[in-house]
């Protein structure tokens, strides 16, 4: 199933042309032979998309050049507007939220300590670091607390006050020192908004995303207190991924609404730490790598939910599948990645 569907002039009127890279180097808008191509090739996409449909977990692709889709398949499980659960993807909302946020007043910055918010659930003789925890630091997965993911999620879900746990976590390193990847440090994030606004997650996303991009926020699980869970469990359709994809190729503007702050999606975009598992850099909720020569920004939750811009050749793709996989090391995530690499990036760089 192939169909063409245009997002919106706004949606692909204004490219991020020729920013800095996160790698430091001038990113072009030109494909290897000089030239500012459009579309995608179409003998490189079929042999793309035919490769996708050989993926078992795969469910929904959709890929778009400048703001028009040029494919969009459901090769297995709901359709394109139906909301799926995005798993960790949802850490890249959150951050926005929180960007759109800073851009209302209801946060001073990234520089804010969040102690102030989180204070009454400190743990008995809290750390002196606890102090120093910035905003920033929350958004990036630098608040130098342990870790609540992998084999501590469990623990950490099931125990009656989940942002009090969070913040009794060990230091295992400074705050805005090392990435620790951890679920907990993002529901904080969560927390702090809900504080500063004295409103919900939920309604926040709804107010300074949902409405101003066009796009339907469900609810989704909320903590023992009623904090939304930041960072993973929200549902969003694929075509609204695809609408907040091209938030940020286009600088934080959807159509003519500047949703973001100006400057917040170069913020985002900036390596401030880098997995240990992957090597690949994270800003303020963003990874990145490099692929086909080209600097790549991805929303990535467990299983294969993925949201991937290239700003240089003006790409967007989103990829949803089985939210629910028993077995997460069979190299469905690494041939996600390569679908992107191998297969759309060069259908990108011939055009059409």
């Amino acid at each position: 199933m192939r169909r063409r569907h245009f997002l919106g002039a706004g949606l692909g009127a204004t490219a991020l042309a020729g920013p800095l890279s996160a790698c430091g180097q001038a990113a072009s808008p030109l494909s290897p032979a000089g030239r500012d191509t459009q579309g995608l090739d179409a003998a490189l996409s079929t042999e793309a998309v035919a490769l996708a449909r050989t993926l078992p977990r795969l469910h929904a692709l959709i890929v778009a050049r400048d703001g028009e889709a040029l494919i969009e398949e459901v090769l297995r499980g709901p359709d394109l507007d139906t909301a799926v659960n995005v798993k960790s993807a949802s850490k890249s909302v959150l951050a926005a939220v929180a960007g759109a946020a800073i851009g209302a007043g209801v946060l001073i910055g990234v520089d804010q300590p969040v102690a102030p918010f989180l204070s009454d659930r400190f743990p008995a003789n809290p750390d002196p670091r606890l102090q120093r925890i910035t905003v920033g630091d929350l958004l990036s997965m630098r608040a130098g607390l342990a870790s609540t993911s992998g084999a501590n999620y469990g623990a950490w879900v099931s125990s009656p006050n989940w942002v009090r746990y969070a913040l009794a976590r060990p230091f295992e390193s400074d705050p805005g020192g090392a990435l620790i990847y951890s679920t907990g440090t993002s529901h904080l994030t969560s927390a702090v908004l809900t504080a500063a606004s004295d409103r919900s997650t939920l309604a926040l996303t709804r107010e300074l995303l949902g409405e101003p991009m066009g796009i339907t926020v469900p609810t989704w699980p909320a903590d023992p207190q009623g904090i939304y869970f930041g960072g993973n469990e929200m549902r969003l359709s694929p075509r609204s991924l695809l609408i907040f994809g091209e938030l940020y190729r286009n600088d934080g503007m959807s159509g003519q609404t500047r949703v973001l702050p100006e400057g917040w999606v170069q913020a985002s975009w900036e390596r401030r730490g880098s997995s240990r598992y992957t090597g690949d850099g994270q800003g303020y909720g963003w990874w990145m790598r490099r692929a086909g020569g080209h600097d790549v920004f991805y929303a990535w939750g467990y299983g294969g939910q993925m949201v991937f811009v290239v700003p240089d050749l003006r790409l967007t793709v989103v990829m949803t599948s089985d939210p629910t996989p028993v077995e997460t090391r069979d190299g469905h995530v690494q041939a996600l990645h390569a679908l992107l690499a191998d297969g759309f990036i060069p259908a990108a760089e011939r055009g059409a």
